[in-house]
């Protein structure tokens, strides 16, 4: 069978059950794409886990490495979230001692996101040639350098090259522990186990606003590199992926690692069996090329997905969590409270996210979040457009903590 006539039948009936072959394209072992670096609780919602449901595979259960697996790889979501948040809380500390006006600052918060896009380009390239472990810690070391050029910065050009180099790091993070994480864990609990990844990006956040009211721009950058180290102590600890050793023909090594995830009681023959073949079937065909994707089958999947990246994006909810403590200040309300009403808020309710994923349903929490980014939109600009007006002076400051509580949810 072709590649073109596999991938026919794949769009004809996508919610079928696929065999191995059917699989190629399902973002598996091997793919070179990296993932794109949302801004905020809400970026980045992807489950990383759904190119390997394969049919036959057997249930497992939680092991003791399965979680400490996770929760090693988590620590990279954590630098994610923290790395986002950090403009926020430092931004006064950081004008006043490096003497930037407003649109400086602007600079160094935002070109975060330039290096997060470079990390995000060559992501994939790189978790295949030195592996998913290897990814980690080589991103892990790029925002500890980061971080402490930030910290350690006389002049704005060095804090600026020390934000742009974290946010390659974070690129780089935001598509390699999805990956690792979906590929270690079984299918049964491959979806609860990746949204771990979403809700750790938002505990870095929430809790580097909380931590940030408290602490000077320069101790919470060198706060910022303990994550790090955490995972690439942690990361001498745990399994390379299976799947990579596989991919790479690594089967002791492979049978090893899927063992130690799985427990020593546990009968990995199955599974071991049906990554050999699918890793087979992948081999036979050649690469896919990025132009692939715009061919007309792949149209409206095209539009939806890039669509939905984008409009996130132009959401606002970027700004919003770059410089909430601006916006509360600028709102004429405590940047204090403001920034631990937000940690009390995200939290739960990204927690709450990650248990309605799969019961309620992908699209229906898309339609709540995008009316709610909306709504908070609409309070933000309707809040500063009164102030501008000198009307309901009251009222305002509160219109606009509602607004940045509701938009990042």
């Amino acid at each position: 069978m072709s590649r073109e006539n596999i991938e026919e039948a794949e769009l004809s009936n996508p919610l079928l059950v696929k065999n191995s072959t059917s699989k190629l394209h399902s973002g598996g072992i091997g793919g070179s794409g990296g993932s794109g670096s949302g801004g905020s609780c809400s970026g980045s919602n992807s489950n990383g886990g759904a190119g390997y449901e394969e049919g036959g595979e057997s249930s497992s259960s939680v092991t003791i490495m399965l979680m400490v697996s996770t929760l090693v790889a988590v620590s990279g979501s954590y630098v994610f979230g923290s790395a986002v948040g950090y403009s926020s809380p430092a931004r006064s500390g950081v004008m006043n001692d490096l003497g930037l006006t407003v649109a400086q600052y602007s600079v160094f918060g935002s070109i975060l996101t330039i290096g997060a896009m470079i990390g995000a380009v060559v992501s994939g390239r790189i978790a295949d040639y030195i592996g998913r472990r290897g990814a980690m810690a080589f991103a892990e070391i790029f925002c500890i350098l980061g971080w402490l050029a930030i910290a350690f910065s006389k002049v704005a050009w060095w804090a600026e090259l020390g934000r742009l180099v974290v946010g390659c790091g974070m690129g780089l993070l935001s598509y390699v522990v999805p990956i690792y994480i979906a590929e270690i864990t079984p299918k049964n609990l491959r979806g609860g186990f990746t949204t771990v990844h979403q809700l750790m990006i938002c505990c870095g956040l929430s809790l580097t606003y909380l931590i940030g009211a408290f602490l000077n721009w320069r101790a919470l950058a060198l706060l910022g590199t303990i994550p790090c180290v955490i995972q690439i102590l942690g990361l001498f600890f745990i399994p390379e992926s299976p799947r990579w050793l596989a991919k790479i023909g690594k089967w002791k090594e492979c049978e090893a690692a899927l063992q130690r995830l799985r427990g020593e009681n546990s009968s990995t023959s199955q599974e071991v069996a049906e990554i050999r073949d699918y890793t087979e079937t992948l081999k036979r065909f050649s690469e896919a090329r990025i132009l692939d994707l715009f061919q007309r089958r792949y149209a409206y999947s095209l539009v939806v997905g890039v669509g939905l990246m984008v409009l996130q994006q132009f959401g606002g909810v970027n700004g919003i969590a770059f410089y909430a403590s601006t916006i509360f200040i600028s709102a004429g309300f405590s940047d204090s409270v403001g920034t631990i009403a937000m940690v009390a808020v995200q939290v739960p309710m990204t927690t709450l996210g990650v248990i309605l994923m799969d019961k309620a349903g992908r699209r229906p929490l898309l339609l709540v979040s995008s009316a709610g980014t909306c709504l908070a939109c609409l309070l933000l600009g309707l809040s500063f457009s009164l102030q501008n007006l000198q009307q309901w002076k009251q009222i305002t400051p509160i219109l606009a903590l509602i607004g940045v509580l509701v938009n990042p949810t």
